[in-house]
């Protein structure tokens, strides 16, 4: 197909699969081009490949799932952030060699409503 314009743009979503409670976040080129007939047509590439558009079908890639909740950037990271704040005092411990009790060790998941509750 040929094209006569393109312009690429840079965003970044954040993901939160309402199945899993798997959170992540991506960048993307987002190019709009328009065609000789004057169709626009959109290709989102991530780190140079191509990929489908994160805005029709987000696919998680902890459990397969597609009921996936779409947000600005930094609410995943954000989240996280707030949940390494209220870690037990035992999980600071942990990288000065003592034993941390299992209850007090971190939890690698966190919870989605963390994602949707502002301060």
């Amino acid at each position: 197909m040929s094209e006569i314009a393109a312009t690429t743009v840079h965003e970044a979503y954040a993901f939160a699969c309402m199945r899993c409670g798997h959170g992540w976040e991506q960048s993307y080129e987002i190019e709009h081009h328009v065609d000789v007939q004057g169709h626009e047509f959109v290709v989102y590439t991530t780190d140079g490949e191509r990929v489908p558009s994160p805005l029709s079908t987000p696919t998680c890639a902890d459990c397969g799932g597609h009921v996936v909740r779409i947000m600005r950037e930094g609410r995943v990271a954000g989240a996280q952030q707030v949940l390494r704040q209220r870690a037990p005092r035992g999980a600071e411990r942990a990288g000065q060699g003592r034993p941390v009790p299992a209850a007090a060790a971190p939890s690698r998941h966190w919870r989605l409503s963390d994602l949707f509750h502002r301060k």
